[in-house]
This record gives structure tokens, sequence and C-alpha cells, in this order.
């Protein structure tokens, strides 16, 4: 059969649709997965071409999936997020929606306080159970969409749920049908569908929700989730592991318009960041993310993450305000007290700073020599050393400039004679056994110990 694809605007040859399978035993894949080895990683060597949407954008999951791994957030914490998310996202609304539990008295004052801001981004979606109670709460709260728990994989159809593949196929389009008839956009979680068995499960239930979708005039969203963090982006992996061959197949086989597309990944495997690049890079205009990337074992995919990789895929911020990843890290440390490790990018304490004495002679010759890009100007955070044994002259002279905010006409060299003998105490610090950083108010101290009129001096030309 030949159809005019509007997604490519070509025609398209479309001999094969796929079909559901309702086997009798459950597909677990086990030549990639036997469960006593590390999965593997197999090749077919077929190659998807870059779909690459022209609208892409991040969704937020950090009051869900998030919340599921930190302490409860109060609904004061979650609005002051939500706003920062606002902020960081901008007026395009590249962090576009923001999904929320519904469960108790707390969260749903924490809807309702984000909701009276009156903010166009992010949306405010859901997540739910599948139970007339909990859409008759989403339709009370006036939340125009929520997500739809529907497992895809038969590890969860076959050995959590003790369902056949046409059973769960016929419950989850049932669940679908009361969002629809409730007016609510249906967002169904595909879970675990790295596992699952793409062309006989998770096509035909994606076609049959298209079906669904064009019935009711009412979109239907659909979530990739990796949930374990097996996706792999590598040309010509083998299903079920291709992330851009579920994006590629959802998008070609049951013809899922981009916009409806959402991945969902975890850090299972580290690839959490370029699996979300190479959703977005075959079709996908969606990414799920969450602030710091926390949530279920190794996490989210980091939110602050997503929103860089965007200015290199664009060239540009499209507005977004990256400034604010630094108050969110703040926020998170000071505020909830949760520890950020100190070289995490972008948010980390130390992300920026150096200890090697060479870098820190680069540094202080000019900044684009060791710094990824003017953090200062964008995240509002400068490069910085950390003196021990190894940072040099350099290092104390770029802590001295950097720690009293001089100005180019008033920082000093590394053979400044302060440089020298601070360097000569550090040496002998550590010559006795010292092995900690030192740290700033110290080093503030050992200005002051050598050189007391200097140090009042550095301390008026401070800015």
């Amino acid at each position: 059969m030949i159809k005019f694809s509007n997604q490519d605007n070509l025609l398209v040859e479309r001999t094969w649709k796929p079909q559901l399978q309702d086997n009798i035993n459950p597909e677990l894949f086990r030549d990639f997965f036997d469960y006593e080895s590390i999965p593997k990683i197999a090749f077919n060597f077929r190659q998807t071409p870059l779909d690459m949407p022209e609208n892409i954008w991040i969704t937020d999951t950090t009051f869900r999936d998030g919340q599921q791994s930190t302490s409860p957030f109060t609904a004061k914490q979650i609005v002051d997020l939500y706003k920062l998310m606002h902020r960081l996202g901008g007026k395009k609304g590249i962090v576009r929606q923001s999904e929320f539990f519904l469960y108790t008295e707390k969260d749903r004052q924490a809807v309702r306080d984000c909701m009276e801001l009156g903010y166009e981004f992010p949306e405010i979606t859901s997540w739910i159970r599948a139970s007339e109670k909990d859409f008759e709460l989403v339709k009370e709260m006036n939340i125009k969409e929520t997500g739809i728990l529907v497992s895809c994989s038969d590890y969860h159809i076959f050995k959590k749920m003790n369902l056949t593949r046409k059973q769960a196929l016929n419950k989850y389009l049932g669940v679908v049908k009361m969002a629809l008839d409730r007016g609510i956009v249906p967002r169904c979680h595909f879970e675990d569908i790295t596992r699952a068995d793409f062309y006989g499960f998770v096509v035909p239930f994606a076609i049959e929700l298209m079906k669904l979708s064009k019935q009711a005039g009412i979109p239907i969203k659909i979530r990739a989730c990796d949930t374990l963090g097996y996706g792999v982006g590598f040309p010509g992996v083998a299903m079920p592991r291709s992330v851009q061959g579920i994006v590629s197949g959802l998008k070609y086989y049951a013809e899922v318009p981009s916009e409806w597309l959402e991945w969902h990944g975890h850090n299972d495997f580290y690839k959490v960041v370029t699996n979300a690049d190479t959703a977005w890079l075959y079709g996908c205009s969606s990414v799920n993310c969450s602030l710091l990337g926390i949530g279920e074992r190794t996490g989210n995919c980091p939110l602050e993450a997503m929103a860089i990789e965007y200015c290199q895929f664009k060239g540009t911020t499209d507005g977004m305000d990256l400034s604010v990843i630094t108050e969110i890290a703040d926020y998170f440390e000071k505020e909830i007290d949760y520890v950020i490790p100190p070289r995490t990018p972008f948010v980390g304490r130390s992300f920026n700073t150096t200890r090697a004495g060479v870098h820190a002679d680069g540094l202080l010759k000019d900044q684009e020599i060791y710094n990824i890009f003017d953090t200062e100007k964008i995240l509002g955070k400068p490069p910085l050393v950390s003196i021990d044994s190894h940072s040099g002259l350099a290092g104390v002279a770029y802590w001295i400039n950097g720690y009293y905010d001089l100005d180019d006409a008033d920082k000093i060299d590394k053979k400044d004679p302060l440089c020298i003998k601070i360097k000569e105490i550090i040496d002998n610090l550590y010559a006795q056994g010292r092995t900690t950083v030192m740290g700033d108010d110290e080093l503030d101290g050992l200005v002051a110990q050598i050189d007391p009129k200097r140090h009042k001096a550095l301390l008026l030309l401070a800015k």
C-alpha cells in the first residue's frame, strides 16, 4: 500500500503493519538479559535517518518520579522550585510541563498554589492510578493532561500483572477511554519499553491508541519509559534496546506525531543524557527530566543538562535563563539539605574548580583555556581554584585575584612576593603531612598574617 506521509511529505510504501502477537509464553529476550551477567548490546546494522523535530522541549518529573527518591518536598518547596523552573524555561516554555502527584492534601495544595501563579509554562499535569476516583480528582483539579501507567514488557504483563498481552491491551484501552470520556488528554507511560516486544505489542498498542485519538479528537501522548536504563543510542544497535529504533518506529509504524512522543530515561548505565539526545535527534519532541536528575535508583535525566544540550543543538537559549540553574542548585543545598556531589556538571560546587597548577596557570592567563564556556556570565559561577600541594604559584595568584574580586588593573602575578611567601607556607604544611584542601578563610588569614597592610588594601580593592 502506498500512502502519502505528512511527516516526510513523500509517498511511502507501507506493506506491513505490526499486529498484536498474543504469545502464550513471555518474551524476555534472554539473549540480551539473562540476569546473571551484564546485559548485552547487539547490532543488526539497520540505519535510522536523523529526524530532529522542528520544535523540541523539556518536561519535568521532579515532583513525581524525582520526589520518590528523596525526602518529600513541602508544598512551599514545590512552589519555589516550580517558580525557578518557570524562570529557567523562559517565555517560550522550553521547560514545557511539570507533573504532580495528587494523592495527599499537601500535593493538591501545592498544585493549587502553583496554578494560582497563572504561569503558562510549565503546564501542570498529573500522574494517577487507573481508577474512577483518580480520574475524577484530575477533573476536579482542572488538570488537562494526566499520565497513566501502561507497562509494555512481558516482564510486567506476565510476571507482575499475570495477564496475557491481549488482556493487558484491552485493560489499557479501557483506562484510556475513561480519560477521553472526561475530556482529559491521556499520556500513556509505556513502562519498560527497552525490554518490550516492540513489533509484537508496543506498536500494535500504539496503533490502537492513535485510532482512539482520531475518534475522540483528543491527543493521546506516549511516554517511552526506559525504566531500567537499558536504552542504547549507537548506530545500528538492535531492538529492543535501540532508542532511535523505538522513536522512529513509533513514528513510522504507528504514525504517532513527534509532538505526542516523549522519552523518559534512567541512568543505570550512564547513558541517560545521550539517550535523551538520541530521542530528540530521531523524532521525539519531548524529553522528560528532573531537577539535578533525582529519581528512582540512579535517577532521571538531569533537567539542567538538557537545557544546556538544547542550546548546543539549537545554537540559542531561546529565552531560557540559564543562571537559574545555579539558583536551583543553591536552593536544593540550602533549603532542602540535599547534597550535590561537588563535581556534578553545571551544578556541583567544584565543576569548574581546578587544583592542578598547570590549569591554574592557564586560567590566570586566559579563562577560556581551561573553562568550558563563560560560566560566570551564563551560570553566575566563575572558574575557581582549590589550593593544595599541587596548585603552585599560579593557583595562589588566581585564588587571590578571584577571592578579592580584583579588576584586571589590580590583579597580581604569580611572581608577586605575596604569592611566593604563601606558597612557601603551604608547601611546608603539606610536607608536614597535611592532606586537606586549604579553605578560603584560612588563606585569607595567611594574607593578613604575611602582610597586614596589603591585606587591608586588597579588601578595599574588592569590588
